[in-house]
């Protein structure tokens, strides 16, 4: 990304207090000025505000009568909170210096805050705050934005405020990094123009020292024309939850259509009932482009379930392969096609800007989206990029595939098995993985979770129902594969000298865009965690089903475990594998695979994740359906692991 000129990140800050007149030591403001942050030593000019903010917010929320006004805004209280106001993307937000910033809002413009308000990357004193300002009419004006941060959902008990800018360069995007708050305290904050003003949005500090607990839901792979949110709905509502974690695949880059081996036009992934539900995506094609990337994110976040979400409690997000492209990996992505849709290294800034600007993510180098977040003494979480940064291009059984002298295809598994454990073969890339051991080696946290896209645990089939997955008209479909299973463990002497090849061949990973795809990266990471004595949780999404497994080294021992949420909205095994039933499906699966103790192949839903010092456990929460306007939720499996056991236990 390029650097922008020092003044684009400048912002004004304004001396706020508690209404208790509690006095604090004056503390040095700070902004990120081309990504490096710079003090300033006093505050500079305060905004203007002419309006009341007690504004009716949408969607029922509580209402702001405390007639907080432009004189109250302007006064000193007495307290100073610092807030460090960064811009939505590199290119920074230009900040309004003099006392005339009145002048800068083109009244004759009407705004709104159409996708409402945001909170994320939460440390223990500060916290990123997002919206966006949809003006009527685009151009090149530029709006000053008013922000205030309170103790209370009426906005009476202000501890922060101040001004920031956005044009048509940030897309209209706000972000301000809010600082010198309160360990594990509960605040909440909105967003003026003008006479308008955002819904009252809630968020949290992450706690410090001796913590007892932390909850946190897990999400993953949230498709807009595959059905309703209701899995956002679901976790918005919850009390008992301190943070969202995103696994990422928060908005798809498919258009509405496709054409089909026959030529024919038909629905594009996961867009069958999209018409119907009143959910096509806009544009309608696949996006590729900044403007492209940025409209798909608007569509998204008009979605009322998902703005009640980031509206509830700050989030924690890295991206997956969808927000650039399927199957990305650091040159590429089996989804991009150059000779048509232009460079990948184009598409790549353009989807990474616009993920930036749209995302309440803190981070000063857009492309190194890894970073750590403490809940005090209890867990560090480590948040992953296994796609953009250092993933080599993804395996494919096909070049693997041989046929022998009987003219039956197999697959060369000797080959296959030094492909996928070439220790040059990177899943994480170099950086990022001495980034992550390093952290592991500093962190004193009685937990390490990994909030990661892809499934690490050992996921392997019979190499005759790989064959078949991959071409229907190969292999053994797992149906009559389990037939020969039962058939050799009932009446073996009837077994062919071709039955009995089949079952002499080895298991192989059914999955080569998982960790099963870069065996010797995995290896080296469960043998650091290891060596360091951690007690290891991996979380991970990406499948559209649910998971739970214990993560075993080559040697069989199991080091940690694995839940892995389903999807918001996309579909999973019912779609891929519809003719067996799932009860039958996940107990053919939990029998085949020696590691995996749960998995539920077939309903849409997310984790409750909680903490404790004896214990991390995870609850599989899933919601009826996605094609009706109304649901109901509930608890499908329970399972944990205990500290010191690196094995799942329900």
């Amino acid at each position: 990304m390029s650097k922008q000129d020092d003044n684009t990140a400048e912002t004004s800050i304004n001396k706020a207090s508690a209404i208790n007149e509690n006095p604090q030591k004056e503390i040095i403001h700070n902004v990120f000025v081309d990504g490096v942050k710079k003090p300033r030593n006093s505050p500079l000019s305060k905004p203007a505000i002419d309006t009341h903010l007690s504004k009716q917010r949408p969607n029922n929320d509580t209402q702001n009568t405390s007639g907080f006004n432009r004189r109250r805004f302007i006064q000193g209280f007495g307290t100073t909170i610092g807030m460090t106001a960064v811009g939505a993307t590199s290119l920074g937000l230009v900040g309004c210096d003099s006392d005339d910033d009145d002048d800068r809002i083109d009244t004759d413009k009407t705004i709104s805050f159409d996708h409402g308000v945001a909170s994320g990357d939460p440390l223990s004193d500060r916290v990123i705050l997002w919206t966006r300002v949809a003006p009527q009419n685009t151009g090149s004006h530029t709006f000053a934005v008013q922000w205030i941060v309170a103790r209370d959902e009426q906005m009476s008990d202000v501890i922060a405020q101040g001004q920031v800018t956005t044009n048509a360069i940030k897309d209209y995007t706000v972000k301000v990094d809010v600082d010198s708050l309160t360990p594990n305290t509960v605040y909440y904050y909105q967003f003026m123009v003008g006479d308008q003003s955002s819904r009252v949005g809630k968020t949290k500090t992450l706690p410090v020292g001796n913590v007892n607990q932390v909850k946190m839901a897990v999400f993953s792979c949230a498709n807009y024309p595959a059905g309703f949110f209701h899995v956002y709905a679901d976790a918005a509502k919850r009390n008992d939850l301190d943070v969202f974690v995103h696994l990422g695949d928060y908005i798809y880059e498919y258009g509405r259509t496709n054409t089909d081996a026959q030529g024919n036009t038909v629905p594009a992934y996961a867009s069958a009932n999209a018409s119907s539900i009143a959910r096509e995506v806009m544009p309608n094609k696949e996006i590729v482009n900044i403007n492209e990337y940025r409209a798909r994110y608007a569509q998204y976040r008009t979605d009322l379930d998902l703005q009640a979400l980031h509206a509830a409690l700050p989030m924690i997000a890295v991206w997956d392969d969808h927000e650039l492209s399927n199957d990305t990996y650091s040159d590429g992505a089996e989804n991009h096609q150059s000779a048509t849709e232009g460079g990948w290294d184009d598409r790549k800034l353009a989807a990474v800007t616009a993920y930036h600007e749209w995302m309440p993510i803190r981070n000063e180098v857009q492309s190194e989206i890894y970073r750590r977040f403490d809940f005090g003494e209890l867990l560090s979480l480590y948040m992953l990029d296994t796609r953009v940064i250092g993933r080599d291009e993804q395996l494919n059984y096909t070049n693997f595939t041989k046929v022998d002298s009987n003219g039956s295809p197999y697959i060369d598994t000797e080959a296959f098995t030094l492909a996928t454990n070439d220790p040059e073969r990177q899943l994480l890339g170099l950086r990022q993985n001495n980034w992550l051991v390093s952290q592991l080696q500093q962190s004193t946290a009685k937990w390490q979770v990994f909030g990661q896209q892809i499934l690490m645990a050992r996921m392997l089939i019979p190499a005759p129902v790989i064959l078949n997955l991959s071409n229907p008209n190969l292999g053994l479909s797992i149906i009559d594969y389990l037939g020969l299973v039962n058939k050799a463990q009932t009446n073996p002497s009837m077994l062919t000298v071709e039955e009995k090849s089949i079952l002499a061949q080895p298991y192989l990973p059914y999955n080569l865009d998982a960790w099963d795809g870069y065996g010797s990266s995995r290896e080296r990471l469960l043998k650091a965690v290891s060596s360091l004595n951690k007690n290891l949780v991996v979380l991970a999404g990406d499948t559209h089903n649910a998971w739970a497994s214990n993560l075993t080294n080559e040697d069989g021992v199991s080091v940690g475990v694995e839940f892995a949420t389903s999807s918001v909205s996309s579909p999973g095994f019912e779609e891929y594998v519809p003719d067996i039933p799932p009860s039958t499906l996940q107990a053919v699966l939990t029998g085949l695979v020696t590691d995996l103790q749960y998995m539920n192949a077939n309903q849409r839903g997310y984790m409750a994740v909680t903490v404790t010092p004896e214990s991390c456990q995870s609850e599989w929460v899933f919601v009826s359906g996605i094609l009706k306007q109304t649901y109901s939720s509930e608890v499908g499996k329970t399972l944990k692991v205990i500290a010191g056991e690196n094995k799942l236990s329900s």
